[in-house]
C-alpha cells in the first residue's frame, strides 16, 4: 500500500482527524440566503390572487426553491415549459398554497447546503501557507524552478497541466505544485457519506490520477469516510484496488511533498 495512503488511514483511526480536518473544511453554515424584495412582492401577489403561472415563474426565479419536486429543474432549465405543462404548474401552485407564505419564505431562504460550500475551501487553507510556502500566481509560479505551489483557478491549473504536462484529461484541477523538480497535480475532495454522489466523486478524482502519459506526480487528496474500515465501497476500493495510488489525507500532504 502506498505509504501516503498508510498515513491517513492512521491519522484517521488514530489521532484527531476530525478535528484537525475542520481546519482545512471549517463547514459552518451560512446565513439566511438574501431574497430579492422585488421579486419576493411579486411572489406574494400572485399568491394573492392565485396567479399559479406567475406565482411559479416568480418562485423559480429564486436561487432555491421552496418544494422539492423531481420536475422543477426541468422547468427552470426551460422557462417556455411553464406555458406547456399547465398541470404541473397547477400542481405545484397547489402545494405552495398548501404551505402557506410564511414556510415558502423560509424553505427559500434556507443558507446553502455545507457540501455545496466545500470547494473552494482546500483552497483557502493552501493559501494560509500550511504547506510550508504561500501559493504563486502564474506570473511568479512559471518565472523559476523553485518550490511553489500555484494559485489558479481550476481551469487555469488544468489548462497549465495540458500545455505543459501533457495532461489530456478535460477536469478541471485544485492543486498544482513544483517540489523538487518534480510537477504535482491533484485534485481535493471531502466526502462526507456514502453513496452515489459521494461515489462519483471519488470516481471524479481516481480518473484524474488515473490519466496516462502525464508528466507530473498525480495526487489524489482524499478526505472523510472513505478511511473508516469496513466493507464499504469506498474503503475497500482505497486499500485494494488503487492502494498503490497517491491517494492521501489534506492533513499529510505536506510530509508527502517534502518527500519528494
Amino acid at each position: 500500500m502506498n505509504r501516503a495512503l498508510e498515513l491517513g488511514i492512521e491519522y484517521a483511526n488514530q489521532k484527531s482527524y476530525l478535528d484537525d480536518l475542520f481546519r482545512v473544511y471549517p463547514t459552518i453554515p451560512e446565513g439566511i440566503r438574501d431574497i430579492d424584495k422585488t421579486v419576493w412582492n411579486k411572489i406574494e401577489v400572485s399568491y394573492q390572487i392565485k396567479d399559479n403561472v406567475s406565482l411559479i415563474s416568480n418562485l423559480l426565479s429564486l436561487d432555491l426553491f421552496p418544494i422539492k419536486d423531481s420536475y422543477v429543474a426541468y422547468l427552470k432549465r426551460d422557462k417556455q415549459s411553464i406555458n406547456r405543462n399547465r398541470n404541473t404548474v397547477n400542481r405545484l401552485a397547489g402545494r405552495a398554497y398548501e404551505m402557506g407564505l410564511d414556510k415558502i419564505f423560509e424553505n427559500c431562504s434556507q443558507p446553502k447546503e455545507t457540501n455545496r460550500q466545500i470547494g473552494p475551501m482546500f483552497k483557502n487553507w493552501i493559501n494560509k501557507g500550511v504547506l510550508g510556502l504561500f501559493p504563486e500566481k502564474m506570473d511568479s509560479f512559471i518565472s523559476h524552478n523553485r518550490n511553489a505551489i500555484l494559485d489558479a483557478s481550476d481551469s487555469e491549473m488544468m489548462n497549465f497541466a495540458k500545455e505543459h504536462l501533457n495532461y489530456n484529461h478535460d477536469k478541471g484541477l485544485d492543486f498544482v505544485a513544483r517540489f523538487n523538480n518534480q510537477y504535482i497535480i491533484g485534485e481535493a475532495k471531502f466526502l462526507t457519506d456514502f453513496g452515489g454522489h459521494q461515489n462519483a466523486q471519488f470516481n471524479d478524482a481516481i480518473s484524474t490520477i488515473t490519466t496516462p502519459n502525464v508528466k507530473a506526480v498525480k495526487i489524489a487528496i482524499l478526505d472523510g469516510v472513505l478511511y473508516i474500515p469496513g466493507n464499504n465501497k469506498l474503503f475497500k476500493s482505497t486499500t485494494q484496488q488503487y492502494s498503490e495510488l497517491n491517494i492521501m489525507s489534506s492533513l499529510v500532504l505536506r510530509e508527502f511533498l517534502y518527500s519528494l
